[in-house]
């Protein structure tokens, strides 16, 4: 058995506790009879003194579930044992392991209560039977101060290593719920934009279709077929992508702004950027990439396909500046769930920035992050 794991467990939780402890109290039974019958430190014991000395170690049987009657039965036979003069040494190994379990699972005010109690009980004993012996007095004194002491501490120990612990689990916790809500922004904002232009372009299709079908525009309806099919690979290929990533390493590459141009050209939009050569970092890459995605998103489903969409990524003092615009009126009764703005603020703050969305003067609708591009760590 592991001795720091069985320091850190908790007693009273081991399997098998009364065969174990059973186990152990027969072992030290064994080692009592011998002290009695090779130590001379008092008289040898009689029948009285045999029953004694035995019936003080059946109680460790039970010492993990139950410290505190375990502790006065092994007094109760103890306590006369050594009023009697019998063999001193022998019943130590059993007294001293009653307490430190009393030591070791209680509170402290219990552990100094039992402590002065105990003493108070063998100082007593000592003096009748030995009222000279000074030495002997400290001796005894001084192991039962000690048995609790170390009690105490492994019991100190094992809550420490319980907190360190709890706090790791906590932490791990944490981490796999920020995992999982980057998880589903990740897939929201890829699924959203997928299914919204594919919804688009069918309308496409279908109005193609049933517009005028002697003058069938053969050509505007394979493109929209076509962009459909472009789509839907496009979609498939990144959820797989994204995946892998997440099979082999759950902080692996993100979409940045190298792929913005394939982004935006998919949604008709006119895209600046004005970068330059400056290094953009790939967490606030991807947080700028998945802005834009979810705002493109928003205008082609709430501003029709038609909408004048722009796109504007630049640099100003350390900051990568994300607008996005549209000029087109949203339908009417056309309403969102509200998480897509609450989803490119998240993804904004995870990176140190922030980001307003609302509605242009004039009309429309804007999307504009701040996102610097030394990102710092977000408290939440």
């Amino acid at each position: 058995m592991d001795f720091a794991a069985a320091l850190t467990r908790d007693p009273q939780a081991a399997p098998y506790p009364v065969r174990c402890d059973a186990t152990a109290a027969a072992a030290f039974a064994l080692v009592a009879v011998a002290l009695a019958l090779t130590v001379d430190d008092g008289r040898r014991p009689d029948l009285l003194g045999w029953v004694l000395l035995l019936a003080a170690h059946v109680p460790l049987a039970w010492r993990r579930k139950a410290p505190m009657p375990v502790l006065l039965a092994v007094v109760a036979c103890v306590a006369p044992y050594h009023a009697l003069d019998y063999m001193h040494l022998a019943p130590i190994p059993a007294s001293m392991t009653a307490l430190y379990t009393v030591a070791s699972t209680g509170r402290p005010q219990r552990t100094v209560i039992v402590g002065l109690s105990v003493t108070s009980i063998t100082l007593t004993m000592q003096l009748f039977v030995n009222p000279h012996e000074l030495v002997e007095l400290l001796r005894v004194s001084g192991w039962v101060i000690a048995m609790l002491v170390f009690g105490a501490s492994i019991r100190l120990y094992r809550q420490l290593v319980a907190s360190v612990v709890e706090r790791a689990e906590r932490e791990a916790e944490r981490k796999v719920t920020e995992e999982r809500l980057r998880i589903a922004r990740d897939l929201h904002d890829l699924l959203a934009h997928s299914i919204t232009l594919i919804g688009v372009q069918t309308s496409v299709a279908a109005h193609v279709l049933v517009a005028d079908p002697d003058r069938l525009d053969r050509e505007a309806l394979v493109r929209a077929l076509d962009q459909i099919s472009e789509t839907c690979r496009e979609a498939r290929a990144e959820v797989r992508t994204t995946l892998d990533v997440l099979r082999a390493a759950p902080e692996g590459p993100l979409p940045d702004l190298a792929s913005l141009p394939d982004l935006v050209r998919s949604s008709g939009a006119d895209l600046t950027i004005r970068t330059g050569e400056a290094k953009v970092p790939a967490a606030v890459g991807a947080a700028a990439y998945r802005i834009v995605q979810e705002s493109l998103t928003n205008a082609v489903r709430h501003g029709g396909p038609d909408g004048g969409m722009r796109v504007d990524v630049g640099l100003m003092e350390e900051v990568l500046t994300v607008r996005v615009t549209n000029d087109g009126a949203a339908s009417e009764g056309t309403s969102g769930s509200g998480y897509g703005i609450l989803g490119m603020r998240e993804r904004a703050r995870s990176v140190g920035g922030t980001l307003s969305a609302g509605p242009r003067d004039g009309g429309g609708f804007e999307v504009t992050a701040a996102l610097p591009l030394a990102v710092r760590e977000v408290v939440v």
